[in-house]
């Protein structure tokens, strides 16, 4: 669901299509990338290849270099923070300013990405309650004598910050 509002929220700033750096899955699919593909086939626009490699900041950089040479490449949807990261100094340095030409939206809302230049939208997670609800999945399936808590499932919320914008 977060996945599919950030790339609507891309779409509605005017982009014509989003494109998506995933983080890895063993099936080669992820919950994001459902919803990054969902909003694209709703919207009735291109749905782009997925990247979807890697983890970290030095391969967001390295699939920044390689996007920045397309100038139809307006709007990224990014696995996660660090792979934005990397993107960002990766289009900076292509000369592809950030929100100006690009825009880009991270993902977990991480404690620096409101401090990076420009300040990152990004998907904020409640990672304290997701940790909760793991940790009652798991005492269910272990088993205990005590009656579990089990809380809510925590909703992902989009937070706007600077590095997204009309192209």
């Amino acid at each position: 669901t977060a996945a599919k509002e950030a790339t609507q929220y891309l779409l509605s700033l005017g982009h014509k299509t989003v494109h998506h750096l995933s983080i890895p899955s063993w099936t080669g699919k992820t919950r994001r990338m459902s919803g990054w593909r969902s909003a694209l086939e709703q919207a009735g626009v291109a749905v782009p290849k997925p990247l979807l490699s890697g983890w970290g900041a030095e391969w967001g950089y390295e699939m920044g270099q390689k996007l920045a040479q397309d100038l139809k490449v307006t709007a990224l949807l990014c696995g996660n923070d660090d792979i934005a990261l990397g993107v960002v100094r990766a289009m900076h340095e292509a000369g592809r300013p950030v929100p100006a030409e690009v825009s880009i939206v991270g993902f977990d809302d991480v404690p620096f990405a409101r401090f990076y230049t420009p300040a990152l939208t990004t998907v904020r997670q409640d990672f304290k309650t997701l940790g909760k609800v793991c940790f009652a999945e798991l005492l269910s399936v272990v088993g205990t004598s005590r009656p579990i808590q089990r809380p809510g499932y925590p909703e992902a919320q989009l937070v706007i910050r600077e590095s997204a914008g009309p192209p």
